[in-house]
């Protein structure tokens, strides 16, 4: 599976049958444990790609949703496969509704395009979309979030969902060297009892996923109440974060921090309009998983140049970048490090600070992170040498 045609198709294929230059899932490849350490080889003192050096760093992505990624091409290709009718006309249509004015908005049309989504070959020609994307971009290690709750609902196995997704991971591995996993997400609107539900249907998947989130719309909808289900996933030896300080108060950061206990922070930008907070963050070095092109796309902020990830930087914050949505946001990872750079004045040094610090911050094992970090040195060496 190293090819997906996600052109519109001139007729419609049967409902789970793979999209042109895909073959079916293998179930002797499902469900293998991610490795943390890369065999790539991979040499990022220059483009991997193209023979000159990426304009942007060798990156680890930890605040992504694989179901934002999923560009309206796609959405069409695999609506033709499951015969599943849509409220477009095209893929122009669709791609212009990808316009929003709130996280609300985004939420309704992200939910509605999950519909198309049904097989563990449709999981996995989403992931592996973004994995091919992505890795042109230099992403080398990606801990992916998906949403089951938005599948289970309409009665799509989580099996499929986790299955189709592990094996487009492990196919990266091979192809790419891309290492990382999965983090279930729960999502925060939904009753608690669900997401402890959700849970319990995975204890037994355990190993095949990294760790669990929150996530979804957010004011309203505080962290505390998750509490005893984020305990469980600890005792189950998974990692936790959670989603706060988008558009919920800098006290949502602080109920994760102390009543669920993350180890990362998902967005966390106004985290900055408590000065305790932010000592707080920078002595424990809490990672924060800033998204600029989705806060610029969700109103989080105006416009890109009053963008505070500088001032998180300044003020020793632990942050990293990430594209979050992207195929609704206008940019996956790279492109929000070309944007950092062209709209904020980041020059390389400040590029490749952020890339350690996604190294940091994310949960692979020691020896992989070394292995990243040198990639990213090598980078920035082979920048000032071009």
């Amino acid at each position: 599976m190293t090819a997906i045609d996600t052109s519109p198709t001139t007729a419609a294929p049967a409902p789970g049958t793979p999209l042109t230059g895909t073959t079916p899932t293998s179930s002797d490849h499902l469900r293998s444990p991610l490795s943390g350490t890369s065999s790539s080889g991979t040499d990022f003192s220059g483009s991997h790609l193209s023979g000159t050096v990426l304009a942007t760093p060798p990156t680890a992505e930890l605040h992504l949703h694989v179901e934002g990624t999923l560009e309206p091409e796609l959405v069409f290709a695999l609506a033709d496969r499951n015969d599943v009718d849509l409220p477009f006309a095209s893929v122009d249509e669709l791609r212009a509704a990808y316009s929003f004015g709130s996280l609300q908005e985004f939420l309704d049309l992200y939910y509605a395009c999950t519909a198309v989504l049904q097989t563990a070959q449709d999981f996995h020609d989403l992931a592996w979309a973004y994995l091919e994307r992505a890795h042109a971009q230099g992403l080398r290690h990606v801990e992916m979030f998906f949403d089951p709750q938005a599948h289970t609902s309409r009665d799509v196995d989580v099996d499929e969902v986790i299955d189709g997704l592990t094996q487009a991971l492990g196919e990266a591995r091979e192809r790419f060297g891309i290492t990382g996993g999965l983090i279930l997400c729960f999502l925060r609107h939904l009753p608690v009892g669900d997401a402890a539900a959700t849970l319990e249907s995975v204890a037994h998947r355990a190993s095949d996923l990294i760790g669990v989130g929150l996530d979804s719309s957010e004011v309203g909808f505080p962290p505390a109440a998750f509490a005893r289900v984020f305990d469980r996933a600890r005792a189950l030896g998974l990692h936790v974060v959670a989603h706060a300080g988008e558009e919920g108060p800098p006290s949502y950061v602080t109920d994760a921090l102390d009543l669920l206990r993350v180890e990362r922070v998902d967005h966390g930008v106004r985290s900055l309009e408590d000065d305790a907070l932010v000592a707080r963050l920078v002595a424990d070095r809490v990672p924060l998983t800033v998204c600029p092109l989705s806060n610029l796309r969700l109103a989080v902020v105006s416009d890109l140049a009053e963008h505070p990830l500088p001032r998180m930087l300044e003020a020793g914050l632990l942050v990293t970048v990430n594209s979050d949505d992207p195929a609704y946001f206008g940019g996956y990872v790279g492109d929000n490090y070309e944007a950092l750079r062209d709209v904020l004045g980041l020059d390389d040094d400040m590029l490749a600070l952020l890339a350690t610090n996604s190294v940091e911050a994310s949960f692979a094992d020691a020896g992989r992170k070394a292995e990243l970090t040198a990639e990213v040195q090598a980078w920035r060496e082979a920048r000032r040498a071009a």
